[in-house]
C-alpha cells in the first residue's frame, strides 16, 4: 500500500512538472512573438520616416536650382 501511495505521488510530480514546463514553453513563444510584432512594427515606423525625410531632403535640392 505504501508503495502505492508513494507511485502515485511520483506520477502526480512528473504530471505537474510536466504541466509547468510546457506553460512555460507557450508563455516563451508568446513573448517572443510579441516581441518580433514590436520589433517589426518600430522597423516599419522607421522605415516610413527616413524614406519621408529623404523625399523632403530630395525636393529641397530640386526647388534651389
Amino acid at each position: 500500500m505504501a508503495e502505492l501511495k508513494q507511485q502515485v505521488k511520483c506520477i502526480k510530480a512528473y504530471s505537474t512538472s510536466s504541466k509547468r514546463s510546457s506553460k512555460n514553453k507557450i508563455g516563451f513563444t508568446r513573448k517572443c512573438a510579441s516581441l518580433v510584432k514590436e520589433q517589426r512594427a518600430r522597423i516599419y515606423i522607421l522605415r516610413r520616416c527616413a524614406t519621408m525625410l529623404l523625399c523632403w531632403y530630395i525636393q529641397g535640392d530640386d526647388s534651389i536650382d
